[in-house]
């Protein structure tokens, strides 16, 4: 049985993709009969009530998140599971925190984007990202496995029954979702939201998903309730998949949600939140998966208007995005991760 201890957190400053990706390898592992035990700093009550209703054991962590001390309690929570491996996933956690883990017998794996901890411990490295490549990493340990590109993106078990669904491109499509993320600290939301009163499509409507962190909830709330019934807004979703193929066109941040639209075919324009969002915005628009707009600072309501009725209206081009997205990405990545962990080959 392969047990899991994942060290990961949600805040407004973060985000919640980095619990909601480790989330998918925890269902996995849960799949295989192990038990996943989340450790975290602070507490998300939307995130904690989602580990909940997955039958995910929670451990509230006391220590400065990314510390020495941090690392100690991991330690010694992984030690008393008995645990086969720790998952670490966060930018605080760096190559001295990877140390620790290691030096105190631990097995490590280490989910990675942009190479952030410049020298890696980890036994197993895995970096989802298009671009990814082994010369990120050449300060790793000898014997480090490396588990790289769209192969591994970890999708939620309830992306997986969607797999072969067959997804129609009307030839003018209305159905806009928009998702920014689970937080989005500067109300990016917002911005989006004035542009969709500006696209001139007959019969659209759209479709707003915020996450319990965004701190904006309640202006986008009054703000809905006078756009109603063209928009509306859902908080903390958990069947996104149900949402994704109700769309027929997307605006999104892209984390974790770009890999979701991929695997679902959902025609999507990319507004950057993040500096760490940029590079796979711009391989995405090379790949023709999606359309990259820019940093949501420097991009306007009708700058962004004019782009959605362009989507909207192009059917061919909705077509291609949703054919390469769904050719990116199989769903099978946190499945791919559970068996280099349990020594099957991939």
């Amino acid at each position: 049985m392969m047990n899991l201890v994942i060290r990961a957190d949600a805040a407004p400053h973060m985000g919640t993709g980095h619990v909601m990706r480790c989330l998918a390898l925890a269902q996995a592992c849960q799949d295989r009969g192990g038990r996943p035990i989340f450790a975290m700093a602070g507490g998300d009550p939307a995130i904690a009530a989602r580990l909940a209703r997955e039958g995910m054991a929670l451990v509230s962590l006391a220590s400065p998140p990314g510390s020495a001390a941090d690392a100690a309690e991991v330690t010694q929570l992984a030690l008393a599971a008995p645990t086969a491996w720790v998952v670490v996933d966060g930018y605080h956690f760096d190559a001295a925190y990877q140390r620790r883990l290691k030096d105190a017998g631990l097995r490590l794996l280490v989910i990675d984007d942009y190479a952030h901890a410049g020298q890696y411990h980890a036994d197993i490295v895995v970096n989802q990202n298009l671009g990814a490549a082994a010369a990120l990493y050449p300060r790793r340990r000898p014997d480090s496995r490396l588990l790289l590109g769209p192969a591994y993106v970890l999708l939620r078990r309830e992306f997986l029954k969607w797999r072969d669904w067959p997804r129609e491109i009307p030839p003018k499509a209305g159905k806009v979702l928009v998702t920014l993320g689970g937080s989005d600290p500067d109300n990016a939301t917002l911005k989006v939201l004035k542009a969709l009163l500006q696209v001139k499509v007959e019969g659209l409507t759209a479709m707003v998903v915020v996450g319990g962190a965004n701190p904006h909830r309640q202006e986008l709330q009054s703000w809905v309730r006078k756009a109603a019934p063209l928009i509306r807004l859902e908080t903390d979703v958990e069947d996104m998949p149900r949402r994704l193929a109700w769309a027929e066109a997307a605006v999104a941040a892209p984390g974790s949600t770009a890999w979701e639209l991929a695997f679902m075919g959902v025609p999507s324009l990319l507004l950057v939140l993040a500096e760490n969002q940029r590079a796979k915005a711009e391989h995405l628009q090379a790949l023709g998966v999606a359309h990259y707009l820019g940093w949501q600072q420097e991009v306007d309501s009708e700058a962004m208007a004019g782009a959605l009725t362009q989507l909207l209206l192009s059917a061919e081009t909705r077509a291609q995005m949703s054919r390469r997205g769904r050719e990116l990405v199989d769903g099978q990545g946190a499945w791919r991760v559970m068996r280099q962990l349990q020594g099957e080959s991939d």
